[in-house]
């Protein structure tokens, strides 16, 4: 017997993903020391705060039977009063609040609970890759929105066509963005609640990098803006914005219908998040109330010294107001995949090809700066010294 897999396996993931870890494999094993900058992994720990309560709770018996599929009362009590505190956002805690095992979890099941084989969503191109993948699982559609530098990587909504306007179900969007780094005011989240409602359309948010904003930027949750519970739910994730990426757990809130459709998915195909999980979690949250425990700073100083010691090199690149990552425009002459790899085999610094998030993405690379400063000065020298060989 042949197992093939399925024609829907066979469409997910990005072959370049994989390209890019075969690469470094090859240059790790002639004893280079490579720079990863590709993946969007934190390199710091949590906070004490947040590992001691964690130690805590596996020691408590109570945590070892199956836990509630929609998360603790606890725990979506905790997101309720975040969410007011940081937002100024009111969440019943039963209806408009769900725990997840990291908002990839949610992002993958949510076309699942909320359209039917056939049915098309709305996703940017560039974009984080489980939007699309999602729906290629579910069998949804997708009309790719492009997101372009010369409108500030924010979708023209007066462009999508009437009909797609018409038959899509929901449009995905992601501000502060992952892979682009941009960003979206009050007035755009005005402007999208308005056309959801004027389309009988749900939108999808993807919030998960609010808490890394530079400059004195603070993003904003799309709930804020007046009557958006009627048309949008938001994902949130504490992986990014307190370190806890390796314990999966993220939360999605807004509009109770949608959220109620998710929860309905999850009862039948997992039992949530274990409990000590969920307790770290709580006080991640209750120390940023608490604190203003932010990993901003950290970020932005990561972000001025790379960029100064890149634009010294030769390679101006635009400064991000938000997130780990930098959307750097490429030197003319290559594509996105050429001097990615290049990079790698001649400079031992790994970063992840545009055109992985998208076909718009062609003409940039995407960099994480997921390492300490003197790696990044390293990563830069590199790059630096690589590119000046380049133009000889």
């Amino acid at each position: 017997m042949t197992i093939t897999g399925s024609r829907r396996l066979n469409q997910l993931g990005s072959a370049i993903f994989s390209e890019v870890a075969q690469w470094k494999s090859e240059v790790m094993k002639q004893g280079v020391d490579v720079i990863d900058l590709g993946i969007g992994s934190p390199d710091l720990p949590p906070s004490q705060r947040i590992v001691s309560a964690m130690v805590e709770a596996v020691q408590n018996p109570a945590y070892y039977g199956y836990p509630t599929s929609e998360g603790s009362p606890a725990f979506r009590e905790a997101v309720a009063k975040w969410y007011a505190h940081r937002f100024g956002v009111e969440l019943n805690p039963a209806s408009e609040i769900l725990t997840l095992m990291g908002s990839q979890d949610g992002l993958a099941h949510l076309a699942l609970s909320l359209c039917d084989l056939g049915d098309m969503a709305i996703v940017p191109d560039p974009g984080y890759p489980i939007y699309a993948a999602s729906l290629t699982l579910a069998g949804v559609e997708p009309y790719l929105i492009p997101l372009r530098a010369d409108n500030a990587y924010l979708p023209k909504l007066e462009d999508i066509p009437a009909e797609v306007a018409a038959r899509a179900k929901f449009i995905l969007l992601n501000y502060p963005s992952n892979p682009l780094s941009a960003v979206a005011d009050r007035a755009f989240f005005e402007k999208l609640v308005a056309y959801a409602k004027e389309h009988d359309l749900l939108v999808v948010h993807d919030l998960a990098y609010s808490e890394m904003a530079f400059d004195g930027y603070k993003p904003i949750s799309i709930l804020e803006i007046e009557g958006a519970k009627e048309v949008a739910v938001e994902f949130h994730s504490l992986s990014k914005s307190f370190n806890m990426a390796g314990c999966r757990i993220a939360f999605l809130t807004g509009n109770s219908a949608a959220v109620g459709a998710l929860r309905t998915l999850k009862s039948n195909i997992d039992y949530g998040v274990f409990g000590a999980i969920q307790a770290a979690g709580i006080a991640a949250l209750e120390e940023d109330m608490e604190h203003d425990h932010s990993v901003s700073g950290i970020y932005e100083r990561r972000r001025n010294l790379f960029i100064s010691a890149l634009q010294a090199a030769g390679w101006v690149i635009p400064p991000p107001k938000a997130t780990m990552f930098i959307w750097a425009p490429i030197p003319a002459g290559w594509t996105s995949r050429q001097i990615s790899r290049e990079m790698l085999y001649q400079a031992g610094v790994v970063v992840i090809p545009g055109d992985a998030f998208g076909a718009e993405g062609e003409g940039y690379v995407r960099i994480a700066l997921v390492q300490e400063e003197d790696r990044l000065l390293e990563a830069a020298r590199r790059i630096g010294e690589w590119l000046r060989a380049t133009k000889e």
